[in-house]
């Protein structure tokens, strides 16, 4: 595995062979089951009705950031094995090794799970 040195966690883009660019993150998408899970936080999500794809997921890898106007490199917040809500809309699947994972920008990620 990778070491991420701006932060010091191991990534897994070097084992699945895909990184981020930009302000993107590649995340795994939790089951069912897991997202039935209570949080350490005592949080219970509970599952939709309509059976929509899940809307959290485990961070995998991020990108380097994007660029500001002055074309500095802004940091992307989340980080490597952080749990995340993000927009139901607004991410792009990619399969890699038969597993599903999701590609969004840092901006459709709406929260941190803690």
């Amino acid at each position: 595995m990778k070491k991420d040195s701006k932060r010091g966690t191991e990534t897994k883009s070097a084992k699945l062979g895909i990184t981020p660019l930009g302000d993107r993150v590649l995340i795994k998408p939790m089951s069912e089951e897991d997202l039935r899970k209570k949080l350490p936080s005592g949080i219970i999500l509970p599952e939709t009705i309509d059976k929509e794809k899940p809307a959290q997921g485990k961070v995998v890898s991020v990108g380097p950031g994007k660029r500001d106007d002055r074309g500095v490199v802004v940091p992307v917040e989340v980080q490597v094995g952080d749990r995340i809500v993000f927009s139901k809309y607004g991410y792009d699947e990619v399969s890699i090794n038969d597993e599903e994972y999701y590609i969004i920008s840092e901006s459709n990620v709406l929260a941190v799970i803690k």
